[in-house]
């Protein structure tokens, strides 16, 4: 079972918009945030390409725009996408950083969150390896509450939320798998802080 987590020590956690333990995969589909935009809310998404196949390169390939196409028939049908995420979380707890969270990252996608629509403008794009509605990793988790924990301690990150919260009926990711009151016991956050009904859907 994940560990409760250690005291944060933000202080020497971020060079500018950038993680210091993270491994830096700059993408190019970045933009600047709206001036003024408060940097408030971590969406949590879920990717593996193929579909269910973990390991290998093909998600930083995407983020930067050099997958190649026809390595796999699934490829074929998002041919020519150009989408980031902030963070990538490895199935082993290992962060990727795409973007500082500075800039605006390309993950939402038509989205809204509390009366605010276009979510890329004041969110933190978090993709954890997985497939949704499949269980995710003790280590993911760990590294999820840390990253959070350290965000939240440079940024007013209020909220952290699914990419199925902000876009319903359009994505299902992380899916019903995905763990918010595990989730919650690490970081320490209230209820407030995630979903509404996330933390009651869970028999742990």
């Amino acid at each position: 079972m994940p560990t409760e987590p250690q005291p944060p020590s933000h202080g020497d956690a971020w060079h500018g918009g950038w993680h210091a333990q993270a491994i830096r995969v700059p993408s190019p589909n970045v933009g600047p945030r709206p001036e003024g935009a408060p940097i408030d809310l971590a969406v949590v998404h879920s990717i593996s390409l193929p579909p269910g196949q973990y390991g290998g390169d093909h998600i930083e390939r995407l983020f930067t725009n050099t997958l190649d196409w026809d390595a796999h028939p699934y490829f074929d049908l998002i041919r020519g996408a150009e989408v980031s995420a902030h963070f990538v979380i490895r199935r082993d707890g290992q962060l990727l950083q795409f973007a500082s969270v500075l800039e605006r990252a390309w993950h939402a996608g038509r989205s809204h969150w509390q009366g605010r629509d276009n979510c890329n403008d004041f969110s933190v794009g978090i993709e954890l390896e997985g497939l949704e509605h499949t269980p995710f990793e003790a280590a993911q988790y760990e590294a999820l509450a840390h990253l959070l924990h350290d965000l939240a301690g440079a940024w007013p990150i209020a909220q952290a939320v699914g990419h199925e919260h902000i876009a319903p009926g359009r994505k299902q990711d992380p899916g019903k798998a995905f763990d918010w009151p595990l989730l919650a016991r690490l970081t320490g956050w209230p209820a407030e802080r995630f979903p509404p009904s996330a933390l009651l859907d869970s028999s742990s």
